[in-house]
């Protein structure tokens, strides 16, 4: 088993708490939770033995010698609702890239857990793995009620046979029933979705994530296009999920984010411009120059 890199003489601290290895001890281990440390997981569960869900380390990526990341270097607790602000252009969406697996980086260390190298991982694989992306612009069965649009996304064995035979149990749907109350669409769970409002589509597009049962869900600009009333029932969905799962935001509207944050992430050029509460970041001067002085 790889040893534990001497990384810092403290390892409870913060922002760094305890770096993984740089690999897992074997393939199966990382998949299925594996062993970390000389302590064993439960397969099928994710190793959070430090309580950091999200580990980036150094991450540099360029696209024809513009680095859209550069050493970035950000941890995530598991449980927290973290909000990531910056200008366009800052490397936002290819931190999200990284993350999910779209985008290689060509240097640096990307854990989920403790255990799983996403560098390693092809999106599919991440994405059960459990780690849920919600972009910008809501992807929903239109044609299709709200009820049915979180059956389809229901984490379970899609085959043909079983999708045919389906048949929920008592406990699946009290699971999309629970869903459609988080989600404030209990009283529209019959109505088709493509009549739903903008607001209540990304609301969907959030339940039918639920359904895969992730660890982590990353959100794009989830308001941009509410209502002031969506916007508001919005900060109240992310505040109710986080301890349930860990969120990270991303998001230009500072009104909402002053709505939900606890510790905010600002990007500039690739890397961690400032990091902290809103109060101390919207005093910080280097992020009033080159973001909220804009």
């Amino acid at each position: 088993m790889s040893q534990v890199p001497e990384l810092l003489p403290d390892p409870g601290s913060r922002p760094w708490p305890w770096w993984p290895p740089a690999r897992p001890a074997s393939d199966s281990e990382a998949g299925s939770g594996g062993a970390s440390y000389g302590r064993q997981v439960e397969p099928g569960r994710l190793d959070l033995s430090h309580g950091v869900v999200l580990y980036l380390e150094d991450i540099s990526v360029s696209f024809d010698g513009f680095k859209a990341l550069n050493a970035l270097s950000l941890t995530i607790d598991a449980g927290e609702l973290r909000c990531v602000i910056g200008p366009n252009g800052a490397g936002k969406t290819t931190m999200m890239d990284v993350i999910t697996g779209k985008t290689r980086p060509d240097a640096g260390r990307a854990f989920f857990g403790q255990t799983i190298d996403l560098t390693q991982r092809t999106e599919a694989e991440i994405a059960h793995a459990g780690i849920g992306r919600k972009f910008q612009k809501p992807t929903i069965f239109e044609s299709h009620s709200v009820f049915e649009n979180l059956e389809l996304a229901m984490k379970a064995d899609k085959r043909v046979r079983r999708t045919l035979a389906a048949r929920l149990s008592s406990e699946e749907e009290g699971r999309i029933a629970e869903t459609l109350r988080q989600i404030r669409l209990a009283d529209s769970a019959s109505r088709q979705a493509g009549l739903l409002s903008h607001g209540q589509k990304q609301w969907l597009e959030i339940g039918m994530l639920l359904m895969q049962e992730p660890q982590l869900l990353l959100l794009d600009e989830p308001v941009a296009g509410m209502s002031d009333d969506e916007t508001e029932r919005t900060a109240e969905l992310f505040l109710s999920l986080a301890g349930q799962h860990s969120l990270v935001v991303v998001e230009h509207d500072m009104a909402f984010i002053a709505k939900i944050a606890r510790k905010v992430t600002v990007l500039h050029e690739g890397s961690v411009l400032a990091e902290g509460t809103l109060d101390a970041v919207q005093a910080d001067p280097r992020v009033v120059e080159v973001y909220l002085g804009r």
